[in-house]
């Protein structure tokens, strides 16, 4: 049973007299909007006595009722804009009801109306509409929460309540922080300008924008945790992707010479203001290149995105000035820890390294390899420390199971990562090709598997077939949509670039027992 407030009670209340006086609360007819409150607001002017037949709809956010005549606010997607609604214009003939009853004691802050008129200025200068036509389009049941000022008595200080600013409630009900928060709507208007602008950057190029399977018989192409599901028709166990990464390579060995894909991947990982269980991606895969000549595109790529976002390369994130102009600085990984920690890396044992990891109080399990220990070791002394955007290059072959041997480094391949702002945003290879080698890799994973590692991958023998097929030198890159996001609209969380994060279901323990099976 609906538990509903007193104040939805009201609104349900006058719902029922809005139908009673025969208005339909919802209707069905279209309402043509020819104008919306920013354009107007950006281009009237009075002298050129434009804008004088406008129809606009939105949400009524505020109501000054004076008699006779009245001011009202209504948001449209655009913007808020100043109504100005006269009993004797909206309702010309000798019936006033639509303004003394549905106007005055049946509309209720949130609700959707559409409005008729033309464009005036008040005697205070204030850009308005001057109401002449006026229309129930949507009643809403629930109240917006409004913000509300107060006087401390103390000390005199102004202190805003009711607000809708708890992070939680923000992301569980995106709607309602949308409305009364539209400033919010900037930071997922430049992530859409962002997507749009590395997919023109790589169209221009010619490269292909394909899709991939997401449902996965086996789940490969990064070092992570799947969610498994079952289809009863086939009979099998299948897996939401972690990466795309496998499927791409088999359309270059198909023959294209340049695929892309924004991908919705899946890990059934941890959860922080970094992670999300479900996070987009941009994979990528050229025929013919390599890890160097990837680092030119992404250093091109990101400073395009920063200067079509923000008309420079300069981007403020937090107490940081980050500069997306070209070259980045470039580091080995090696070269970054013992810069960081003082340690080296290279020619390390095992033991050295967790022996090393203790010294620099870095906490591992005894089911880590080497991969991992390293790993652990910059992701705690110098991930953080790198704000500027870096590439930090040549990693140890046993943290890389898909990344092609350095061609003059042993026991190292080609693979590369920007870091910034303390955080990994991309990740790229020159991709292995030598089928031999690919097993081999896989199967070490299997050991590490064996051991425990629950992020060791899996070995895909037809992915195996398609590179005994051929496939030619390929540079591949992925870009986390997410994180890149968060950088260029200075956004804490990455609750802060999702329309909505998974979050813990709202109802008790108690009434667990009554959901329904997923």
């Amino acid at each position: 049973m609906q538990h509903l407030s007193e104040q939805e009670i009201i609104r349900r209340n006058k719902l029922d007299e809005l139908q009673k006086l025969g208005i339909d609360p919802y209707p069905s007819e279209l309402f043509d909007v020819n104008f919306y409150a920013q354009e107007i607001l950006d281009n009237y002017h009075s002298e050129l006595n434009n804008f004088q037949d406008v129809s606009l709809a939105g949400r009524l956010m505020s109501m000054r009722v004076k008699g006779k005549a009245s001011f009202a606010e209504l948001q449209d997607a655009s913007g808020r804009i100043q109504l100005y609604i006269n009993r004797d214009e909206i309702c010309p003939g000798e019936d006033k009801e639509l303004y003394n009853t549905v106007f005055k004691k049946l509309l209720d802050l949130g609700d959707f109306i559409g409005v008729k008129g033309h464009v005036f200025k008040t005697m205070v200068g204030e850009t308005s509409v001057h109401v002449t036509g006026l229309t129930v389009l949507s009643k809403s049941l629930r109240p917006l929460p409004v913000v509300k000022e107060r006087t401390d008595e103390a000390t005199g200080e102004k202190i805003t309540y009711d607000a809708f600013t708890d992070p939680e409630q923000r992301y569980r009900q995106r709607y309602v922080d949308l409305v009364v928060n539209p400033h919010v709507r900037e930071a997922f208007i430049k992530r859409t300008q962002l997507v749009q602008a590395m997919r023109n950057y790589l169209n221009d190029k010619g490269y292909l924008e394909v899709e991939t399977p997401i449902l996965q018989p086996l789940y490969g192409g990064a070092a992570a945790r799947p969610f498994k599901t079952f289809h009863n028709t086939l009979d099998m166990t299948l897996y939401l992707r972690i990466a795309n990464e496998l499927y791409l390579k088999r359309l270059i060995v198909g023959g294209f010479d340049g695929v892309y894909e924004f991908s919705k991947d899946f890990r059934n990982e941890g959860m922080s203001r970094f992670h999300n269980p479900e996070f987009t991606q941009m994979e990528l895969y050229v025929a013919y290149k390599d890890y160097y000549w990837m680092m030119d595109l992404v250093e091109e790529m990101v400073e395009r995105v920063a200067l079509a976002l923000h008309g420079k390369t300069e981007v403020q994130v937090g107490e940081n000035l980050i500069n997306f102009q070209r070259p980045w600085k470039r580091f080995t990984m090696a070269e970054s820890i013992e810069h960081f920690t003082g340690f080296s890396i290279d020619g390390k044992s095992e033991q050295e390294l967790r022996a090393a990891a203790k010294e620099l109080k870095v906490g591992l399990d005894p089911s880590m390899g080497k991969a991992k220990i390293i790993d652990e070791i910059f992701g705690e002394h110098v991930e953080p420390k790198l704000i500027q955007p870096t590439f930090i290059t040549d990693y140890p072959v046993e943290m890389s199971p898909l990344a092609k041997k350095h061609r003059s480094k042993p026991g190292l391949v080609e693979r590369f990562e920007a870091i910034c702002n303390g955080k990994e945003i991309c990740n790229a290879f020159s991709e292995l090709n030598d089928p031999i080698d690919q097993r081999a890799r896989f199967e070490e994973q299997l050991e590490l598997g064996k051991r425990g590692d629950t992020e060791a991958m899996v070995l895909d023998e037809d992915f195996l077939r398609a590179l005994e097929y051929g496939m030619p030198p390929t540079a591949g890159l992925g870009i986390g949509i997410d994180r890149l996001s968060m950088i260029m609209t200075n956004s804490n969380s990455i609750q802060d670039v999702l329309f909505f994060p998974q979050m813990k279901p709202e109802y008790t323990k108690s009434e667990n027992a009554s959901q329904p099976d997923a």
